[in-house]
């Protein structure tokens, strides 16, 4: 059986696909035939009838993985997936469907990363939870916590219980999305605390804005609205949100690369302000990254007419300005495959940042009975 290693977290978005994008690439050059499956996902689309995680599909095209995308992915929850199950589900055959795609996957492959599903009991409701999927797929467990000292920590000790009663081991704790100005400090102290309850620190991960931040092109399907220009730089990354509710003096100061502006359509004071830049051939440095244009209202045809001048991507929605900002804001936005700079980054900082010849050392020592 191959060599495995279950990535889990202490709270939803705290970066598994990341660390198992990360932790894929590096051991690439070290490990021959590389197997990922996500036991149990959250957020899937429809692929040839099945239901497949997103992440699944990421790892598969990004490593060009030879196994069925429905072993990698074999348990997906669809809007009424917890009330059917609670209602007539089988706990046995769930378990039979993820133990039969673990298989498969498992017999092509040297090592394998397993994904978990938010913190150690999410699924517990329908019988999957990340400890009893660890226990089942018969692997040691790798805790991706928040950057922090007193709370991630806190979290993973929490974490860890579950897993304990379960009887799954923790391998060790990747602490991620720290401060850049903290990363020593966080780095002493979590490892000092861990230690004290017998768990390995093995990687501190900076924070970096690229990764968390949607590109228009997320913004463009997830909000569903009209667009209006810059279709071919949807690609562009949003770093921040800036809410169109004051003058184009005072905008100025927040507007700039990595901005969203969202502004009702008839505010084409701020519009201006915002591609100011833009339309003096200032370069991308000096553009906001995209404008979301609320109520329905076109802005007035000469407008447009200056906004087609540059390449910033402009969508036109019906929400008011706050529900669509709220709505952007509640969003998880995942890697995609076609995310060439974050799935760079997350290779990058893996290999920078997390102890990788530690983390085969273990599971290389693991027997699997």
């Amino acid at each position: 059986m191959a060599k495995r290693v279950f990535i889990a977290a202490t709270r939803q978005n705290e970066g598994k696909t990341t660390v198992s994008l990360g932790l894929l690439a590096c051991l690439s050059s070290k490990v021959k035939n590389l197997g990922f499956i996500k036991p149990v996902g959250q957020r899937y689309i429809e692929v040839e009838g099945h239901k497949i995680d997103e992440d699944a599909v990421l790892i598969r095209d990004v490593f060009q993985m030879p196994y069925e995308l429905s072993s990698m992915s074999p348990v997906a929850i669809s809007k009424r997936f917890t009330r059917d199950y609670i209602d007539r589900g089988d706990e046995h055959d769930l378990k039979r469907q993820i133990w039969r795609a673990f298989r498969d996957v498992d017999g092509k492959s040297d090592f394998i990363v397993i994904e978990g599903t938010g913190h150690a009991g999410v699924g517990s409701c329908f019988d999957l939870s990340n400890a009893s999927v660890a226990k089942l797929l018969k692997s040691k467990v790798i805790l991706v916590a928040g950057g922090g000292i007193g709370k991630p920590i806190d979290e993973v000790l929490l974490n860890r219980c579950l897993f304990t009663s379960a009887g799954v081991d923790i391998m060790g704790v990747i602490m991620n999305k720290v401060l850049p100005t903290k990363i020593e400090e966080v780095e002493h102290y979590g490892r000092k605390a861990l230690e004290k309850h017998g768990l390995e620190l093995l990687g501190v991960i900076p924070y970096q804005e690229q990764l968390v931040g949607p590109t228009m092109q997320q913004i463009a399907d997830e909000v569903q609205g009209e667009i209006l220009n810059g279709s071919t730089h949807l690609d562009v990354h949003i770093e921040r949100i800036v809410i169109g509710a004051m003058t184009p003096h005072k905008a100025l100061d927040y507007l700039g690369r990595g901005a969203l502006l969202i502004t009702a359509g008839d505010r084409e004071d701020l519009m201006l302000a915002a591609m100011g830049g833009c339309m003096l051939g200032l370069g991308k440095a000096n553009c906001v990254s995209g404008i979301v244009l609320t109520g329905g209202i076109y802005p007035h045809e000469n407008i447009l007419r200056l906004v087609r001048k540059t390449w910033v991507p402009v969508i036109l929605v019906k929400d008011d300005s706050y529900s669509a900002a709220h709505k952007i804001s509640e969003i998880t936005f995942k890697i995609r495959p076609n995310d060439k700079k974050k799935i760079s980054i997350a290779r990058r900082l893996v290999h920078r940042y997390v102890n990788v010849d530690r983390i085969t050392e273990i599971a290389m020592a693991h027997v699997v009975d």
